[in-house]
């Protein structure tokens, strides 16, 4: 049986699932007769605007299906309700990579696959001890590379979701009445990604001191949460955006920033989504991963160039082989002066 049915599989994590919305909602826009099916974690089916032809299946693969075993029924059922004219795998991870071939298996080999290359030796040798420090494929690019295998060409259109409504939350101004709104999200998964955080609550300071400026810190976690209010009570102009409201009140919040101030994190993906100038704060990590937020700009890039240890990492999981994190030495005033010259 044929089917116009596209399977799409980006589970995590939460910056990267970010990175296919622009590229997703393209793919939606330019091939509207095409039904396209996404599975990604169900959360993050907020970075996705609604249209027609892009269905969000509400399915916890890691918790409901974590077992091969599982992904063998999943297979069965999604073959029986969708008949997949292909499978586009945009993660290629061990559980993606059983699932999309249990479908083959399933659909008799009726169903074509597709799936991304990461550059995983590009980036092995953007870290090794000989650095080859050349900027590799963006990960936007990789996704439109692997669309194309499958025959959609996504125009260079890069869609930008539009302003939202100010969420309805009570520590939360309802209008901006002319003032610039900054975002600061100052915490990552890892140490190797953190700037160190007595040095941004000195940026937070100093930003939140100029004139006709609102400040609001995102991230998640009690921890987080706890520290972005102890900043928040020192000053009446910063407000704490962490465990007060869902994902898709925080989107809207963001959307409404004039700029965010962001580590190599999921804060600067999604200030993307919304064409918001991000300022983005590097150290184990590097651009020339690819990982840079779609739309933004690289001199916009905060980071020290005179390491020859950076980057050291991909991810910024690696232990600090100097043990200073010297990646991070750098001085609050550079982050608020471009800050500053940007708003």
């Amino acid at each position: 049986m044929q089917s116009n049915n596209t399977l799409l599989i980006r589970l995590s994590a939460m910056g990267d699932v970010a990175m296919t919305s622009p590229i997703i909602t393209d793919l939606c826009t330019q091939y509207p007769d095409q039904h396209f099916v996404l599975l990604t974690t169900p959360m993050f089916g907020a970075f996705y605007p609604q249209l027609d032809n892009l269905e969000i299946l509400d399915i916890n693969v890691k918790k409901q299906y974590s077992k091969p075993s599982d992904l063998w029924k999943l297979a069965r059922i999604l073959d029986k309700k969708y008949h997949f004219q292909q499978v586009i795998d945009l993660h290629d991870v061990l559980r993606t990579k059983l699932l999309r071939k249990f479908i083959r298996v399933v659909s008799m080999f009726n169903t074509k696959v597709y799936s991304i290359n990461k550059g995983r030796a590009e980036k092995k040798k953007l870290v090794s001890p000989n650095r080859d420090k050349q900027q590799l494929m963006l990960m936007t690019d990789r996704y439109k590379e692997t669309l194309a295998k499958a025959d959609f060409y996504i125009n260079e259109s890069h869609f930008v979701r539009p302003t939202l409504p100010i969420p309805q939350v009570d520590s939360i101004p309802q209008s901006k009445n002319g003032e610039r709104w900054i975002g600061i999200a100052p915490f990552a998964q890892h140490q190797g990604k953190v700037y160190p955080l007595l040095k941004m609550h000195d940026v937070v300071k100093l930003l939140a001191n100029e004139p006709n400026v609102r400040l609001f810190v995102f991230g998640g976690g009690p921890k987080e949460k706890q520290i972005a209010e102890d900043w928040a009570g020192c000053m009446e102009n910063i407000h704490n955006a962490i465990g007060i409201m869902k994902l898709n009140m925080e989107l809207a919040l963001i959307s409404n920033l004039d700029i965010m101030v962001s580590m190599d994190s999921s804060a600067m993906h999604m200030a993307s989504l919304f064409g918001v100038r991000t300022i983005s704060i590097w150290g184990a990590t590097h651009p020339f991963a690819g990982f840079l937020g779609y739309g933004q700009k690289i001199e916009d890039v905060v980071q020290r160039e005179d390491l020859e240890c950076r980057p050291c990492s991909i991810f910024g999981n690696k232990p600090c082989s100097r043990t200073d994190f010297a990646c991070m030495d750098i001085k609050p005033k550079t982050i608020v002066d471009k800050v500053l010259s940007r708003l």
